[in-house]
């Protein structure tokens, strides 16, 4: 089964991010920042930030490859409609996408056993 990663599953606008940022609940690890809200939208949107402080722009785009890759393959654990933005941390630069995905997995149990228990 193959999803898509849509124009319309991504976070784009400032306000959404702002929103979000207000407005939303938060989980962390040591790599990455997990800011989550329930949105108005029958799909789930995901924006990612990688800032400068991070890296340089391969290692900032490798990130977000990384990021957006686990999402779009587990996107469909997710119930309901949520507004979702994972933010890298500085740490998060020299890893691997195995790695990556094993943290954003930890982060993503993390949340779901705080809405559903």
């Amino acid at each position: 089964m193959s999803f898509f990663f849509t124009k319309a599953d991504r976070l784009l606008k400032r306000h959404d991010f702002l929103r979000l940022t207000a407005k939303g609940r938060q989980q962390q690890n040591k790599h990455f920042i997990v800011i989550f809200a329930p949105c108005k939208t029958e799909r789930t949107r995901f924006g990612i930030t990688v800032s400068r402080k991070v890296g340089n722009a391969v290692v900032r785009n490798r990130i977000k490859r990384f990021t957006r890759e686990y999402f779009r393959l587990n996107r469909y654990k997710n119930t309901g409609s949520w507004d979702i933005n994972i933010i890298a941390k500085k740490e998060a630069v020299n890893l691997s996408s195995a790695q990556a995905f094993l943290f954003l997995q930890n982060i993503f149990d993390k949340i779901t056993r705080t809405l559903y228990h």
